[in-house]
C-alpha cells in the first residue's frame, strides 16, 4: 500500500514511523527545508507515552526526558498550593507509564531521526488533494504531484488537506494569547520547583516545567488579549510585554520572567469537533482534524495516539483501506472530540475573573483531592488511562 503523508511535524513523523513499522510504502512531504520544531517544551502524559512504547521508541524518549515530581496547582499571587498530583512510582504503576517533560525538538527528533532519507521530501508545499480512481493525489506548489492509495493530512491547524477536501471550516479566534519562553538554567534553580506548576489567576494562567534534563525551564503563559494575535509560533514578543501582562503575580514567577531573553507569542484558535475526517482515500490526523487548546496538554499526545491507531487499523485490514479508515475514525473521533471540548472548558476554569470564583474552584479541588489524591480536581484519569495498544485487541474481538 502506497501512502503519502502531508506534513512533517510531530504527528506526521510519528505516523511515518508507525506505518514503516507495519511495512507500508511511505513518503512524507514537508514544506520546510528540513524537519524542525520551535524552541518550546511539551508535556507527554502517560497515554502518549504508551503509544510511543507501542512504536518501540520509549528508550529514546526516556533518555531525552525530564521527570517531574508532581503536577501542582498554585494561587497566582500567594503561591498557595491548591492541588498536587504526585508522579512517582504509584502514579507510574497505576497508569503503566510515566509523566514526562521534553523539548519539542527532541520529541520530533525521536520520530524523524529513524526515517530513511529517501522517503523524506522537503521544500514540498501541498496546494491541494483530490480523489482519483485508484486512490488520491496530492499536488504541490512546484507543479508536481504524488499519487497514492492513501493520503494522510498531518499538516496542522490550517491544514490544506482539510480545506481542499472538507472545506475551510470554523477556525475562530478565542480571545487568548500564549507567551512561550525557554530559559537555560544549568540545572534546577531555587525559585522553580521540579514540577509541572499551574499558576491560576484572574483571566490568565502560567505553566512552568523543566525540559532538557533540567537544563532549561519552559514557560507557557496564557492571558486574554484585547485584539487578535497572529497564530504563528514564530511571532516575537518582548519580556516587558509579558511582565506587564503578569504584573502583581507571585515573586517566583517575576524572578523567572526576568531571566527571559527570547519570548514568542501566538493567538489561540479553536475549532468544533468534526463529524467525519475521512473521505474516500484521504484522511486527517492530529491538529488537522482536532486542533485543541493547550489547557489539557494533549495536542501532541492526541496526534501520537492517532498515528499508532491508524497504522494498526491499516495493518489489521490489509487490502481494505476503507474499512481500516472507518475503524481508525470510530476509535479516535469520540476521544479527541471529548479532549477538544474539555480543553476548551479548562480555558474557562483556569481563567476565572474574580477571587470569589477562584476560591470556590480551589475549594472544590481540595474536596476532590480527599476523594482521589491521584487526580484531584483536574480529573485526568480518563485521559491518562487510555492505552492505544489495546485497540488491536478490541478491533479483533
Amino acid at each position: 500500500m502506497k501512502i503519502g503523508i502531508i506534513g512533517g511535524g510531530i504527528g506526521g513523523t510519528a505516523t511515518a514511523r508507525a506505518l514503516l513499522n507495519k511495512g507500508f510504502d511511505v513518503t512524507i512531504f514537508e514544506q520546510a527545508p528540513a524537519f524542525g520544531e520551535v524552541g518550546a517544551g511539551v508535556q507527554i502524559t502517560p497515554n502518549a507515552v504508551k503509544a510511543i512504547m507501542g512504536l518501540g521508541l520509549e528508550q529514546a524518549l526516556y533518555k531525552a526526558a525530564f521527570y517531574p515530581q508532581a503536577v501542582v496547582g498554585r494561587h497566582w499571587q500567594s503561591g498557595r498550593q491548591n492541588f498536587r498530583i504526585d508522579l512517582g512510582p504509584e502514579f507510574r504503576a497505576h497508569y503503566r507509564a510515566p509523566f514526562i517533560h521534553i523539548h519539542r525538538a527532541d520529541l520530533l527528533d525521536i520520530f524523524a531521526s529513524g526515517l530513511p532519507p529517501e522517503i523524506c521530501r522537503f521544500n514540498m508545499r501541498c496546494v491541494g488533494v483530490s480523489q482519483t480512481e485508484s486512490g488520491a493525489r496530492a499536488e504541490f506548489a512546484d507543479g508536481s504531484y504524488f499519487d497514492a492509495d492513501l493520503i494522510i493530512g498531518t499538516d496542522g491547524v490550517r491544514s490544506v488537506v482539510r480545506q481542499t477536501v472538507f472545506g475551510a471550516g470554523d477556525l475562530r479566534w478565542t480571545g487568548h494569547q500564549c507567551y512561550r519562553a525557554l530559559i537555560p538554567t544549568g540545572g534546577v534553580v531555587g525559585h522553580t520547583d521540579p514540577v509541572s506548576a499551574f499558576w491560576m489567576g484572574p483571566k490568565a494562567h502560567v505553566v512552568t516545567y523543566y525540559v532538557k534534563g533540567g537544563e532549561a525551564v519552559n514557560i507557557v503563559a496564557v492571558t486574554e488579549a484585547p485584539e487578535w494575535v497572529d497564530e504563528s509560533w514564530s511571532t516575537r514578543a518582548s519580556r516587558d510585554e509579558m511582565l506587564a501582562d503578569f504584573d502583581g503575580w507571585h515573586p517566583d514567577l517575576q524572578r523567572l520572567f526576568a531571566g527571559v531573553t527570547d519570548v514568542f507569542n501566538w493567538g489561540l484558535f479553536d475549532r468544533d469537533p468534526m463529524e467525519s475526517w475521512t473521505r474516500g482515500a484521504v484522511t486527517l490526523l492530529g491538529d488537522a482534524c482536532h486542533p485543541m487548546l493547550p489547557f489539557l496538554s494533549q495536542g501532541a499526545a492526541m496526534a501520537i495516539e492517532d498515528a499508532y491507531v491508524l497504522a494498526e487499523a491499516l495493518a489489521l485490514h490489509p487490502g481494505n483501506p476503507g474499512m481500516a479508515l472507518s475503524a481508525y475514525q470510530d476509535e479516535r473521533l469520540p476521544r479527541t472530540a471529548r479532549v477538544q471540548l474539555e480543553a476548551r472548558e479548562r480555558g474557562r476554569t483556569y481563567h476565572l475573573p474574580t477571587e470569589e470564583e477562584m476560591a470556590a474552584r480551589d475549594a472544590e479541588y481540595a474536596r476532590r483531592a480527599l476523594e482521589d489524591p491521584r487526580t484531584t480536581g483536574i480529573d485526568t484519569d480518563w485521559v491518562y488511562d487510555y492505552d492505544p495498544r489495546a485497540f488491536s485487541a478490541r478491533l479483533a474481538a
